[in-house]
């Protein structure tokens, strides 16, 4: 491809995959909301994320698009209508951005969705492409109607789309729930997670770039869904054991049955918090590796180490 359009491209995800498809000679175009600047690429601002906006500056000459854009989860969301938010901007703006890229000649559309589509827990198997989805969130759900939208839309097109659905992506700066955990690592709190033995997949953010990079142009990824991750699990008592290891401190754990942890979390209201800690939730990448032939170049143990000592060393600063 030589040209690729990255929106939130100052994302988490968007400015690392900017940075590195530059880094390969690729020409980007960077979709951003707020002011943003990043060598070697054209940074064009757009207004707010919805179906009204005109995206034809931003698709001029591009070959492929990477949409990393989206309303995330929000905690203490004070909206009246969450859903009907995150259909505006996950599912109206989606679908014009991919209705207007049909337009302009677009050859590839890849979607970032998330694993939440095909649910939120696993039991006696990972989830797979082949997966019953059942979203299980009103972010979950958004996601999985762009989804169907993005695939009709190019049923009758011949623009070709990738939907990729990454489990958590961690890394130093990652936001959400993983820079919570890095928190509670430095500060050094006692966590009640010792008893846990469950059994969770994750992706490190340079290896999701690496495989949104080789769905931009491996034939083979034409009009296909993949989940991706790094092809390890870790349990949450691990992973925290793997934090305070990179951060030079010893971990904090301290056991509780399983069963008063869930009384806890029901009495607080805090469910969501209980499954996404307690829970399993594993990830089955090889349809990605079968078909693509793509095998994660990060190791998982190594990524975890890294994250927490490049996040000690930005606290120090």
């Amino acid at each position: 491809m030589n040209m690729v359009l990255v929106t939130g491209a100052n994302g988490f995800l968007g400015k690392a995959l900017s940075v590195e498809l530059i880094g390969k000679g690729i020409g980007v175009k960077c979709a951003v909301r707020k002011p943003y600047r990043i060598k070697g690429a054209q940074v064009l601002q757009i207004t707010d994320l919805d179906e009204r906006i005109d995206w034809t500056e931003c698709l001029a000459k591009v070959e492929c698009v990477v949409h990393t854009a989206a309303r995330v989860h929000i905690m203490n969301d004070r909206v009246s209508d969450p859903l009907a938010e995150f259909r505006n901007v996950n599912v109206g703006a989606t679908l014009n951005l991919a209705r207007q890229a049909v337009q302009s000649g677009v050859k590839r559309f890849v979607y970032i969705s998330s694993v939440g589509v095909n649910g939120a827990e696993t039991f006696s198997e990972p989830f797979s492409e082949l997966s019953k989805p059942q979203p299980h969130s009103d972010y979950a759900l958004s996601k999985f109607e762009a989804e169907k939208g993005l695939i009709d839309i190019c049923a009758e097109s011949d623009m070709e789309f990738v939907i990729i659905r990454p489990p958590l992506i961690y890394g130093s700066n990652a936001p959400g729930n993983f820079r919570s955990l890095l928190k509670f690592v430095h500060l050094g709190i006692p966590l009640p997670l010792g008893l846990l033995n469950n059994r969770r997949s994750m992706v490190a953010l340079d290896n999701l770039v690496d495989f949104v990079k080789v769905c931009i142009e491996h034939p083979q990824a034409r009009n296909q869904t993949f989940l991706v991750a790094d092809g390890e699990c870790v349990s949450t008592p691990q992973l925290i054991r793997l934090l305070s290891e990179g951060m030079g401190k010893t971990a904090r754990l301290f056991p509780v049955p399983l069963q008063v942890l869930k009384l806890g979390a029901f009495l607080l209201g805090k469910q969501s918090m209980f499954q996404q800690l307690c829970g399993s939730l594993q990830v089955d990448i090889t349809k990605a590796q079968n078909m693509l032939g793509w095998v994660p170049p990060m190791c998982m143990t190594d990524e975890l180490l890294r994250a927490a000592k490049e996040f000690l060393n930005e606290k120090n600063i």
